[in-house]
């Protein structure tokens, strides 16, 4: 599936309930698929509700919790979408900290549809080519961000995708990003 190798690089994926399940599986199939160790981090413990548009889908254990979780024992994070996921997520000082800190350590972060929502909150998209859902636009622009209507957009080691539709090019750039490390751009 990929030419890039990311043996042994552990991948936060940070979600709660309602996320949108593809944005979920999909990249954590392809950091699988390309040696690498995704973690479920989350604000509790147990399982996730995943969703699929607005129709409940998969439940999913969560592997730690935020407070257990520290950003310097990943080497990256992806943030999947779903409105319900994305909008508790903003609102969560630890979700936002341990999000803060991958930009503070120039780690590569990925994010998908709703997703950059959270990225408006930690105060690290100003100044950045991003893309998202778009109704989120709007939101991402007033913060300073440049929006564009791409299916992914790379910044440094920050990489951006609209919906699910746009999953094989985000998977494929996240991946890249994740096997190339730090980035000196990916800050805040």
């Amino acid at each position: 599936m990929s030419e890039h190798s990311i043996a042994g690089k552990k991948v936060a994926f940070l979600l709660t309930d309602g996320v949108e399940q593809v944005e979920l599986t999909s990249p954590w199939q392809a950091v699988k698929v390309a040696g690498g160790e995704p973690v479920l981090v989350a604000p509790a413990s147990g399982r996730l509700q995943g969703y699929n548009g607005t129709d409940k889908g998969d439940t999913f254990n969560v592997d730690l919790t935020l407070a257990e979780a520290n950003a310097s024992d990943f080497d990256a994070l992806v943030l999947p979408g779903g409105v319900v996921n994305a909008d508790h997520l903003r609102a969560d000082k630890a979700a936002q900290a341990f999000t803060r800190s991958f930009f503070e350590q120039h780690k590569p972060v990925a994010s998908i549809c709703h997703g950059p929502w959270l990225l408006i909150d930690v105060g690290v998209i100003r100044g950045r080519n991003v893309t998202s859902y778009h109704t989120l636009q709007t939101d991402l622009k007033n913060a300073g961000a440049n929006w564009s209507d791409e299916e992914v957009v790379v910044d440094q080691g920050l990489v951006t995708s609209r919906h699910p539709g746009d999953l094989e090019a985000f998977n494929g750039k996240l991946v890249e990003e994740i096997s190339e490390g730090r980035h000196a751009g990916q800050t805040v």
